[in-house]
C-alpha cells in the first residue's frame, strides 16, 4: 500500500486564468496549457507563495491520494474529482488502520491561509459558461467604442470598452471575466499571457439584445496589456479568452439584497449586476446597496450614470480620500456610517456581500464587517465562514 500523500491541485471551475499564481510561484510548479492552469506534484513543494495571490480561491484545493494526479490528467479536468477513498491496511491491523486514519485526518485537516476557504455560487444563479474561448482557440471581437470615464484632469484614465461579438456565441454572466491577449511576444519570445477584466455589462450586452460586452479598465504606467486596451480604436479586432468565473455571480432570487463594496474599476461587475436588476426587476426597490471607493468624484468611474440611479433602488455610498476640503473618508468608513443597515443585512438570511478592487482594502472592510457583526452579537468569522459556505460571501481583489 503506498503511503498517502497531499495534493495540491487547482480548481479549474473557478479559476479565471489569470495566471498570477503562476508567475509567483518561486520554484515553477505552476503550469498552464490552453484549457487549464495546473500544479506539478513532482515540484511543487507547498511553500503557500501562491495561495494569497489568487483572486477567487481556486488555487485553495487539496486532496489526499496514494498516487498523484499527473499533469496530463490535470489538464483535462473540467472539475476537479472527490477525495478518492484511500485504501487502508488489511483487517485484523489496528494499529495500522489508526495510524492510517490519522495521518489522512491530519492531511485533510490542515490550514490554507490566504485564499480563506473555497469560494460558491449563489444558489439561485444561473449556471455560468467558462473557458469556452482559450489561448490556442481565442474569439475575436471588434471595438465598437471606447470612451473615458474619468475626468481629464484625474490621476487616472479608466475607460469604458465596448466590444462587439458579431454573430460568433460568448455566453457571459454578470460577475465573470474575460481575457485580453496583448499582440506581439514578451522578452523571452513567448507569445504574451492574457490579462483578465471584469465584464461591466449584464448578460444580454451593453445594448439590450447586442452581442456585445463592455469592460472597465485603467490604464496603468508601465501595463502592458491596459495601455493596449485603453490605445484601441473603433474597428480594432481584440483576441479574447474566457468566459471566467464560476462563484462571483449575480442570484437571481428577487428578495436577495446586495451590498456592494468596491474601489475603482472593481465597481465592473456591479455596474452588470445593476443593470440586469434594473432590466429584469425594474420595480425593486432597497434591494441593492453600493459603497464605492475613490480618491475624489472625478477619479470614480460611472460617478454621473449612479447618481441617477435612484436611491429607492439602490442606497449608494461614495468614500473620496483625497477630495478637496473633505476629511478622508475610505469604504470602511463608509460600512460604519451605516452600521444599522449592514447588520441587518448581515442578520438576513437574503443578504449577500460582493467586495471586489484593490486588494489593500479588504483589511480594513474585513474590520469594519467585525465590528458591524460584534455589535449585533455575532461573531464575525463564524458568520462569514457561513455565508460563503452558503454562496452569499464572494471576494475578488488583485
Amino acid at each position: 500500500m503506498n503511503t498517502p500523500l497531499k495534493q495540491h491541485l487547482i480548481d479549474p471551475e473557478i479559476c479565471i486564468r489569470c495566471y498570477t499564481c503562476e508567475m509567483t510561484c518561486p520554484i515553477g510548479a505552476i503550469q498552464h496549457d490552453d484549457n487549464n492552469v495546473v500544479v506539478d506534484p513532482d515540484t511543487c513543494n507547498f511553500c503557500m507563495d501562491c495561495i494569497p495571490v489568487c483572486p477567487t480561491g481556486s488555487i485553495d484545493e487539496w486532496r489526499v491520494v496514494e498516487t498523484p494526479y499527473s499533469l496530463e490528467q490535470q489538464y483535462d479536468f473540467d472539475e476537479l474529482p472527490e477525495q478518492e477513498d484511500i485504501s487502508l491496511p488489511d483487517e485484523g491491523q489496528d494499529d495500522g488502520i489508526e495510524a492510517h486514519d490519522d495521518a489522512i485526518a491530519a492531511l485533510l485537516a490542515e490550514a490554507h491561509k490566504g485564499a480563506g476557504g473555497k469560494a460558491k455560487a449563489p444558489a439561485s444563479a444561473s449556471k455560468p459558461t467558462i473557458n469556452l474561448y482559450s489561448l490556442g482557440n481565442p474569439a475575436t471581437a471588434t471595438v465598437q467604442g471606447n470612451y473615458r470615464l474619468t475626468d481629464a484632469e484625474s490621476d487616472g484614465d479608466v475607460r469604458h470598452i465596448i466590444l462587439d461579438l458579431g454573430s460568433l456565441p460568448f455566453p457571459v454572466l454578470e460577475g465573470q471575466s474575460i481575457g485580453i491577449i496583448t499582440p506581439g511576444k514578451d522578452a523571452e519570445g513567448k507569445a504574451h499571457l492574457p490579462r483578465l477584466y471584469s465584464v461591466s455589462s449584464p448578460r444580454d450586452g451593453e445594448r439590450p439584445g447586442f452581442n456585445n460586452i463592455s469592460l472597465t479598465v485603467k490604464r496603468e504606467e508601465k501595463g502592458l496589456c491596459s495601455n493596449y486596451v485603453c490605445d484601441l480604436a473603433k474597428g480594432d479586432e481584440v483576441q479574447i479568452t474566457g468566459p471566467f468565473g464560476a462563484t462571483f455571480l449575480l442570484p437571481s432570487d428577487p428578495d436577495a439584497h446586495l451590498l456592494m463594496i468596491c474601489t475603482g474599476t472593481g465597481s465592473a461587475p456591479f455596474r452588470g449586476f445593476t443593470m440586469r436588476r434594473q432590466r429584469e426587476m425594474p420595480k425593486a426597490k432597497d434591494s441593492l446597496t453600493l459603497v464605492f471607493g475613490a480618491r475624489s468624484p472625478r477619479d470614480l468611474p460611472y460617478f454621473g450614470p449612479l447618481k441617477k440611479v435612484p436611491d429607492q433602488f439602490m442606497r449608494k455610498a461614495f468614500a473620496f480620500s483625497r477630495a478637496s476640503d473633505q476629511p478622508k473618508q475610505y469604504v470602511q468608513d463608509k460600512l460604519r456610517e451605516q452600521s444599522e443597515v449592514i447588520a441587518a443585512l448581515l442578520s438576513s438570511q437574503d443578504g449577500h456581500i460582493y467586495i471586489c478592487g484593490l486588494k489593500a482594502m479588504e483589511q480594513g472592510v474585513e474590520e469594519a464587517l467585525s465590528d458591524i457583526a460584534h455589535g449585533s452579537g455575532k461573531d464575525w468569522a463564524a458568520l462569514r465562514d457561513q455565508m460563503r459556505d452558503e454562496g452569499r460571501y464572494h471576494v475578488e481583489t488583485y
